[in-house]
């Protein structure tokens, strides 16, 4: 059952969603990261449902214990649903400095080797309104102004590769329905409850705000709000 009873979105809709944020991307051959948690297998599912070409690489960081295991889980979903998938390999952490960036940093690095080796010219991603609203809480942690605050990029360039996050208008939760309904299963990442990581952090703050009308929904629209006035 879903955290939020009115998460649930029906299937159209969700598909709606991820083909207005791939736009002309969904006509072309088009890269995947899929970690096995539940919005990057919702992504996989859809986007193979509508029938788009797909390509999926799967970031193992190495970190922790059981991170291999979980991307070969990934590599045999995928070659049960017939698309290709290759795990990529970071080996750069020296300890040093703020893991969580190092390894976001490390992980389009990858993706954008991999992409141009495979000849795609775009990777999705698989964020969610969830994240909008979580990042929104930790810059104003920070004392971001207007242009820190603003909605994470629906699309970038980087590296000569074109980045996406076309599920940015889904809820986690919803997605997680969805992947239920159709009988399909996820990893849950066991750093999802480490206090230490201040998006875990963020993420119960919203839990604990939303009585106060609060909760991710309206953090996401604020930061899209702030994402319309920083480009005016």
């Amino acid at each position: 059952a879903s955290a939020d009873a009115g998460a649930a979105v029906p299937v159209a809709d969700l598909t709606a969603v991820l083909m207005r944020g791939l736009g002309a991307a969904a006509t072309r051959p088009l890269g995947l990261a899929v970690s096995g948690g539940g919005d990057s297998m919702a992504m996989l599912h859809l986007a193979v449902r509508a029938g788009i070409a797909v390509r999926v690489a799967t970031v193992d960081h190495g970190l922790r214990p059981g991170s291999r295991v979980e991307a070969e889980a990934v590599a045999r979903r995928c070659a049960g649903l017939g698309v290709p998938q290759a795990i990529l390999t970071w080996q750069g952490w020296d300890g040093r400095g703020n893991l969580q960036a190092r390894a976001r940093a490390a992980r389009r690095a990858l993706l954008g080797d991999w992409a141009q080796r495979e000849g795609l010219a775009a990777v999705a991603l698989a964020h969610t309104s969830d994240d909008l609203a979580e990042t929104l809480l930790m810059r104003l942690a920070r004392g971001a102004g207007v242009d820190g605050l603003a909605a994470m990029a629906a699309e970038w360039q980087e590296g000569g590769v074109t980045f996406l996050r076309p599920l940015l208008a889904a809820s986690r939760a919803g997605l997680r329905d969805y992947l239920a309904g159709i009988g399909a299963d996820w990893i849950e990442d066991p750093s999802n409850a480490a206090d230490r990581f201040d998006r875990v952090r963020a993420r119960r703050a919203l839990a604990a705000l939303a009585p106060l009308g609060l909760g991710a929904p309206v953090l996401a629209e604020v930061a899209q709000h702030l994402g319309q006035a920083r480009q005016q």
